[in-house]
């Protein structure tokens, strides 16, 4: 094949990437970030070496600042409204199951009700249970948007480094 050929499908390929790992804010299974990196160096090593230094060390720290962003939001929603370390795995658990039985509403249903139930197995009020589901929610949902945010500049100037 001719390289503009592999050109093409190379871009094919971290146009894909890129559009899964959006998929991933609606599957939290799906390595987003990792995805996305995997489409910066496809570029990096079979497209065309021009990716500075200065862009890795970015992206490097995006990728921290969503992980901590992650942990930190969820951690601070759930204890906020009183939720216990098991209803963080409760809700972790949702997340990751509630898709797939319940497609996308599965993300705030499937959690919601894991949540809900955990607190009442801890012998919680009913109102209390659901206040901290509530508080997962608002968890979770701040962090898509912030992961949403941040793979949209990283995605953002990926292109406008190698397209203008």
């Amino acid at each position: 094949m001719e390289s503009a050929a592999w050109d093409m499908v190379w871009w094919l390929v971290i146009i894909s990437l890129f559009v899964l790992s959006m998929a991933g804010l609606m599957y939290p299974v799906i390595p987003s970030i990792l995805l996305i990196w995997a489409g910066f160096a496809i570029y990096q090593f079979a497209v065309a070496p021009v990716l500075p230094t200065s862009f890795w060390v970015v992206m490097a720290v995006f990728t921290l600042l969503v992980f901590v962003a992650d942990y930190v939001s969820n951690l601070y929603f759930v204890r906020k409204y009183g939720g216990s370390k098991v209803s963080q795995w409760a809700a972790v658990g949702g997340l990751i199951v509630g898709p797939f039985l319940m497609g996308p509403v599965g993300l705030i249903v499937a959690p919601f009700l894991a949540v809900t139930l955990v607190e009442l197995t801890r012998q919680q009020d009913p109102g209390q249970a659901v206040r901290v589901a509530v508080g997962t929610l608002l968890g979770f949902v701040s962090s898509t948007l912030f992961k949403l945010v941040v793979q949209l500049i990283m995605i953002g100037w990926f292109l406008w480094l190698v397209l203008v």
